[in-house]
């Protein structure tokens, strides 16, 4: 293995020293077997699911979907590949069915990288792993500082992968041969990297907490809309009353609108740069709005007249039909308010924190790993009532902590809140 890192650090390891100055690890330029032929109709969706079925070992699944460009999170190109089989490339435009693939690899381990990115839209096209193995996961929890693909694969495997095409636009036909070859190799050595990873767990004692972690991202329900996801809009924090928040409102909801009519990113019809500025400077008419840069170039100057009747409908809403500053959420307020509102809260979260970031040194993971941050806050805003191991762990378990993490942490936590309750 080139390059051997010492994972908490991500430098050089020290007991490596030949390592730190060796030459650069080799480039995968091309997959094993050559270039696979892109499926895009049935009859070779159905041979494909025949020849993953009687493959062996874990199958590797990547998709590349044209964020920034299109519409939503589909998926445009799916990756397979498997022992005794090789590799494949489905076009998941002209076969949107994989129920067939998926049939063939019911029992299979599906390996993949950042699981939670891709299962969605492969369950788009009815591909839906049963079991898992998460490379990026697995990377966190043995502490690895870089967890993106192509440095894991460098720093496991040596060697290197070209990420040039990582974040281009997947929806064109035809796929250029270059970009197919990229999401081939996507593929070529995820296998490798899983079982080098499953290695270190197990002689790391986390084996078992991954395999819950794995567990715990294919049993995640499906991402409940936001109630006013408008109010996630770059840069809105710079709208300093509610007409103005109107207006990002408004002009968000068309953009939508708009944005899906076309099957394009939102973004690209117009910057909330632009819908921002428009709250802030309320142009009373079309020739205002369009001086506005990203109101005068490409869709917003197509849709200029639209966006203007947006803002104008803000301009004479009632003060009850505009958004309030802010919406309450089912959990505690920010924290930069708890020391004015109950000091006692604040005092145990630093606690708290102190606590979990103590613990996630010592079994050497990123503290959001070992619980997650919402998690902690919840605990130290309304504890349960009596400040012991035991409720601490039903209150960590009832919020969704695993059974690994409420037993690294529940009894540290109890004590430190309840030191921090004198």
């Amino acid at each position: 293995m080139a390059n051997v890192l010492n994972p908490k650090t991500d430098t050089p390891d020290p007991e490596n020293p030949g390592d730190q100055d060796g030459p650069q690890a080799p480039l995968l330029s091309e997959p094993r077997e050559g270039l696979p032929p892109v499926i895009s109709d049935a009859a070779h969706l159905a041979r494909a699911a025949e020849e993953f079925g009687a493959g062996s070992g874990p199958v590797a699944v990547d998709a590349e979907r044209a964020s920034g460009y299109r519409y939503g999170q589909r998926a445009y190109l799916v990756q397979l590949r498997r022992e005794g089989v090789g590799s494949a490339l489905v076009d998941p435009v002209a076969c949107p069915d994989l129920a067939p693939l998926d049939a063939a690899l019911a029992d299979t381990e599906a390996v993949l990288h950042a699981a939670h990115q891709d299962l969605p839209c492969l369950g788009e096209v009815s591909l839906r792993p049963r079991r898992l193995f998460d490379t990026e996961l697995a990377g966190r929890l043995l502490g690895y500082q870089r967890v993106g693909l192509g440095s894991m694969v460098e720093r496991v495997l040596g060697l290197r992968l070209a990420k040039e095409h990582s974040a281009v636009d997947w929806s064109i036909r035809p796929l250029p041969k270059d970009w197919l070859t990229y999401a081939a190799l996507d593929v070529e050595v995820l296998v490798d990297l899983r079982d080098e990873l499953h290695t270190e767990l197990e002689k790391a004692g986390k084996l078992e907490w991954a395999l819950e972690e794995f567990a715990a991202v294919l049993a995640a329900p499906p991402k409940e809309p936001r109630p006013d996801p408008w109010r996630r809009t770059s840069g809105i924090h710079k709208v300093r009353n509610q007409r103005g928040l109107g207006v990002v409102r408004e002009l968000w909801q068309e953009r939508d609108r708009i944005a899906q009519e076309r099957d394009m990113s939102p973004g690209r019809v117009l910057p909330d740069a632009g819908i921002v500025e428009a709250a802030t400077l309320m142009p009373r008419t079309a020739q205002e709005l369009g001086a506005i840069k990203p109101f005068g170039v490409r869709l917003g100057r197509r849709y200029l007249t639209t966006w203007i009747k947006a803002v104008n409908r803000v301009r004479d809403m009632s003060p009850a039909e505009l958004p309030q500053p802010g919406t309450p959420g089912d959990g505690p307020p920010p924290t930069n308010r708890w020391a004015d509102r109950d000091p006692a809260a604040a005092r145990r979260l630093e606690a708290a924190r102190a606590t979990v970031t103590s613990i996630a040194e010592r079994v050497v993971m990123p503290t959001e790993n070992l619980l997650q941050p919402d998690l902690v806050r919840r605990l130290s805003w309304a504890p349960p009532g009596s400040v012991d191991a035991d409720s601490v762990a039903e209150h960590l378990r009832d919020n969704g902590a695993r059974a690994w993490q409420v037993a690294l942490t529940a009894e540290k936590l109890a004590a430190a809140l309840a030191k921090a309750n004198e």
